[in-house]
């Protein structure tokens, strides 16, 4: 059985979503953010870098999210193109995109104070980062609504759509003085990827978990979960 380290409504979401839509047994270890549990040696010795999730599996622990993601397709053989198939090289590339530009991006936007340098340029850092994660999220909007590929379609479920359908879930939400700047309506491809995940059981049950609320991705709200926080 996996343990999955969250906090409710954190990077650990996607990793939760994955777990179910496989069918994976799990539990879950609460990860308490409002005493900063992320920070003590007993979580670092599972993610050395203090963030969240972690994932512990038979093979021991694991940390970042796309390696976890990656590392769950392949050893359970679903939700991504498996190694040596055809359009393997591409997903991979849009999974890394996802976590090394748009995700990185959402956490400068969501932290400006602890990426610009001084409190008086944290509203031009804000103004440039939103430039950048939305021009991310419309690349992988044309990418998806050109290519139409299997690993990001509302035909099926995919890792990397519910990695992209948790980005736009938080880049609607956070930070709470600035989000309304983002329309989704703006990526109809993704938009409609989204709409088809969060109506799938395993989001359903997520959502429950978590206290999400019905639409998780298209028409977020703040989380109310039975336990934890997000922030």
């Amino acid at each position: 059985m996996y343990i999955l380290h969250y906090a409710p409504d954190n990077a650990s979401l996607i990793v939760r979503l994955v777990l179910e839509e496989l069918g994976l047994p799990y539990r879950t270890a609460l990860v308490d953010r409002a005493s900063r549990q992320q920070d003590s040696a007993a979580y670092r010795a599972a993610a050395p870098t203090g963030l969240i999730p972690a994932l512990i599996t038979p093979q021991g622990a694991m940390f970042e999210t796309a390696a976890i993601l990656l590392w769950l397709t392949d050893t359970h053989e679903g939700l991504a193109p498996q190694p040596g198939a055809p359009d393997r090289p591409a997903f991979l590339s849009w999974l890394f995109f996802a976590s090394n530009t748009l995700h990185a991006g959402l956490r400068e936007l969501f932290y400006p104070g602890q990426y610009a340098g001084h409190p008086a340029a944290e509203a031009a850092f804000a103004a440039r980062t939103r430039e950048r994660v939305a021009a991310a999220f419309a690349l992988l909007d044309r990418m998806a609504g050109r290519d139409g590929p299997a690993w990001l379609s509302p035909a099926a479920p995919s890792a990397l759509g519910y990695y992209l359908g948790c980005c736009l879930r938080w880049v609607q939400l956070y930070p709470r003085a600035g989000a309304q700047w983002f329309d989704i309506a703006a990526y109809p491809a993704l938009l409609t990827i989204a709409d088809s995940l969060q109506c799938r059981p395993a989001a359903l049950r997520a959502a429950q978990a978590e206290g999400l609320g019905p639409a998780i991705f298209t028409r977020p709200t703040l989380a109310c979960p039975p336990e934890g926080s997000a922030t």
